[in-house]
């Protein structure tokens, strides 16, 4: 995690917007030396931010590293709180791990726990999920609402509109999601959702929304079994995304979205969700843990629920199960 003064720094480079800043003001504003502030450069440049300098003008930045860190992700934030604290790493086992202990430890309310890369990376059902180094999101957001325990699962269902919004403004792609927690392009897999809790039995103490979103992957990159089943923006739109902008985008919808489910209820959130949805009207099995069923998916219930109308004619809410589509 970095330093606040080298936070402070950058921030001061980026709003310069490319003119050089006097070292020796910062130092000055710092309380610092101008040598401490020109290893504070240093440092910066180690981790590839590229910076030019002009005698008695002072530095100024010249590129910036595709990195997710704090100051990348906050030159893009317009949130009220979602991302304020944000917790980087250059590679961890699982962000999910990390974000369960801060949120224990009392992190605030829209903490971001993200990471280059992970090595031990989950998903839904704790199937493993490939985390690239560099290449996608992976992040564990922290939230508080204030929510009964029985109403966390619907935030799997916001986030996923979230995501879609996010998607459609930075990359300009137009996703779909396959319930509960997939969201896809041309069929194939950009981005999971794993949504865990921590609660009372009366109150949502904590809700980390896991994220894992394939960004700039090339083919390559997947392993030869997902090759036909995954897939990233990079891939669809054939250039790069900016993937510090993607969070900070999905940051502000995911705070926009949760605002509204916690003000208005989920019905207004059911209306998004569904204009997206990848499956309403076609025939599907649902594989449960103890059963399997097919039917035509009608959409989601008010409560989030897949509504799975069977054979002979009756309707089901199906509350967690791999889908599979049949036509």
């Amino acid at each position: 995690m970095k330093s606040p003064v080298k936070n402070e720094l950058l921030k001061k480079l980026f709003a310069a917007k490319g003119e050089p800043v006097s070292g020796q003001d910062m130092a000055d504003e710092f309380g610092l030396s101008r040598t401490a502030i020109w290893k504070y450069i240093k440092e910066l440049e180690e981790e590839g931010y590229k910076i030019g300098s002009l005698r008695k003008k002072g530095y100024y930045l010249i590129e910036i590293p595709d990195l997710v860190n704090q100051a990348n992700i906050k030159k893009h934030l317009q949130t009220a709180e979602y991302g304020h604290t944000i917790h980087y790493f250059k590679t961890c086992p699982t962000t999910q791990t990390i974000a369960h202990e801060e949120a224990q430890n009392g992190a605030a309310d829209g903490t971001l726990i993200i990471a280059e890369e992970q090595t031990a990376g989950k998903g839904r059902l704790a199937r493993p999920w490939t985390s690239n180094e560099g290449r996608g999101i992976w992040m564990s957001l922290i939230i508080r609402p204030e929510l009964a325990p029985q109403q966390a699962p619907q935030l799997t269902l916001v986030t996923a509109v979230a995501i879609v919004r996010a998607i459609e403004e930075v990359a300009d792609i137009q996703p779909v999601i396959k319930w509960p927690n997939d969201i896809l392009i041309n069929g194939k897999k950009v981005t999971g959702i794993l949504t865990e809790l921590q609660a009372d039995p009366d109150r949502v103490k904590a809700i980390i929304l896991g994220i894992g979103l394939n960004a700039n992957q090339e083919l390559a990159d997947f392993p030869e079994e997902l090759q036909t089943i995954a897939t990233s923006l990079r891939i669809e739109k054939g250039e790069k995304v900016d993937r510090a902008l993607l969070v900070a985008k999905i940051l502000e919808y995911v705070e926009q979205y949760t605002a509204l489910y916690v003000e208005k209820g989920f019905a207004p959130i059911k209306l998004l969700w569904e204009s997206y949805a990848s499956i309403t009207g076609k025939r599907i099995r649902a594989n449960m843990v103890n059963e399997s069923v097919e039917g035509i998916a009608l959409g989601i219930s008010a409560e989030g629920l897949l509504e799975l109308q069977l054979e002979d004619g009756t309707v089901r809410g199906i509350y967690s199960a791999d889908i599979e589509i049949k036509n």
